[in-house]
């Protein structure tokens, strides 16, 4: 009858090496996914479309446009406060 002796040492040191090597790589798999979709989850929320914004009651696109336009010129000093008034009120009124 052949005596099956323990496994030497080294046996038992690369058998155990192995088994920590696949745990590792699982690990590493499984948190590089977790990674991925909370990176994906965390995405800011698109920016709204400026057309889709609403304008104020009673004016058209065109108007907030014409607007838009003017406050940059007057921001830009190209129209004087006066200026700006007198356009502003002939869009608005």
């Amino acid at each position: 009858m052949v005596r099956r002796s323990r496994p030497s040492i080294l046996g038992s040191a690369a058998r155990t090496a192995g088994r920590t090597a696949i745990i590792a790589g699982t690990a590493t798999a499984v948190s590089g996914k977790v990674a991925a979709k909370q990176a994906a989850g965390a995405a800011p929320p698109p920016a709204a479309d400026p057309v889709e914004t609403a304008a104020p009651a009673g004016l058209s696109a065109g108007a907030m446009e014409q607007l838009q336009k003017l406050a940059e010129l007057h921001k830009a000093g190209i129209l004087t406060d006066d200026e700006f008034a007198t356009q502003k009120a002939r869009i608005l009124g």
